[in-house]
C-alpha cells in the first residue's frame, strides 16, 4: 500500500518539477509574435505551394511584413488575397489572377515515340538521359511531373498523353511551370484573350517537323502573313503574339494548316 502511495507522490513531484521547468523555459525562450505577420498569414491561401518564392506561407507573411516581399506575391490567393494583405498594411495592392497553359498539342496519336523507354518515369529524368521520349524533343514528354507538382489537384494526365488543366482549380502558383523540363507550361493572366501557339518546336529542319509530329508548327508563316494588325511574328520558328495588338479576329487560327493556333478565350 505504502509503495503505491510513495510511487504516486514521486510521480506527482516529478510532474510538478517538469511543469515548473517548462514554464521557466517558456518565459526565457519566449518569442513575441508580430501581430502584423499573424494578420498577413491569415490572409493567405495556406497551400504552402512555394509560388511566392518562399518556403511557405509563414515565411512569405514574415517577408511581406518586413518589406522583403511584395504584398501581391501570393499567386495562389489571387487578387482577393492581395487586397486583404493591402488592408492589413494600409496600402492599395493590385494583383492579377493567373493560370497555366500548355504550349504543346502533340498527343500520343500525333507525336511519334523514339522507341521504348525503360528508365525512370519522370519527364526530368527522360530529358536528362535521352533528351525526351518523343521524336520531337521540344514536345511534352508525358510522364506527368507537372501533375505530381500541383498541390491544388488542378492538372490531370489526359487519355491523349498530355496534361489537362482544370482552370477552376488552377491558382497560377507556377509550380508546374518550374518543373517542366521543356518549359511548355506558361503563366498567363486568367482573363487573357487573343491567339496562342500550342507548339514550341524551334527546329529549323522544316521537312522533318511533320514527320515527328503531325500537329507541329511547320513554320509556313501563313499566320504572320494573315495578321492584318501586325500582332504576330515568327520568333525562332514559334508564333509569338503581341497582345497589345491582337484583336482575337481568328484569321491566324483558321488559316493554320496544323491547327497550332487557338484563341485563349476558347481554351480556358
Amino acid at each position: 500500500m505504502w509503495t503505491i502511495i510513495f510511487t504516486v507522490l514521486i510521480s506527482f513531484g516529478i510532474a510538478l518539477i517538469l511543469g515548473l521547468m517548462l514554464g521557466i523555459f517558456q518565459r526565457v525562450f519566449f518569442v513575441p509574435v508580430d501581430e502584423k505577420v499573424a494578420k498577413i498569414r491569415a490572409c493567405l491561401s495556406g497551400g504552402n505551394c512555394g509560388g511566392c518564392g518562399f518556403a511557405g506561407c509563414d515565411d512569405f507573411a514574415k517577408a511581406v511584413a518586413e518589406g522583403r516581399a511584395e504584398p501581391n506575391g501570393c499567386t495562389a490567393g489571387g487578387p482577393s488575397c492581395a487586397k486583404a494583405i493591402g488592408e492589413v498594411l494600409g496600402v492599395t495592392v493590385e494583383a492579377q489572377a493567373k493560370v497555366s497553359i500548355l504550349a504543346c498539342h502533340g498527343t500520343k496519336e500525333c507525336a511519334k515515340d523514339r522507341g521504348t523507354y525503360n528508365g525512370l518515369k519522370s519527364c526530368a529524368a527522360a530529358k536528362i538521359s535521352i533528351n525526351g521520349t518523343k521524336m520531337c524533343s521540344f514536345g511534352c514528354i508525358g510522364f506527368g511531373d507537372c501533375v505530381k507538382s500541383c498541390t491544388f489537384d488542378a492538372i490531370k494526365m489526359g487519355d491523349n498523353g498530355l496534361p489537362v488543366i482544370d482552370y477552376k482549380k488552377c491558382t497560377g502558383c507556377s509550380k508546374c511551370v518550374s518543373v517542366c523540363p521543356n518549359k511548355l507550361l506558361n503563366l498567363i493572366p486568367a482573363e487573357s484573350k487573343g491567339a496562342f501557339a500550342l507548339c514550341s518546336n524551334r527546329s529549323t529542319d522544316k521537312p522533318s517537323i511533320i514527320k515527328k509530329c503531325k500537329s507541329g508548327c511547320i513554320k509556313c508563316g501563313k499566320c504572320e502573313r494573315s495578321c492584318t494588325f501586325d500582332a504576330l511574328k515568327l520568333v525562332n520558328g514559334v508564333p509569338v503574339i503581341d497582345y497589345t495588338k491582337c484583336t482575337s479576329c481568328g484569321e491566324c487560327v483558321t488559316g493554320c494548316p496544323t491547327k497550332v493556333l487557338v484563341l485563349l478565350e476558347n481554351v480556358k
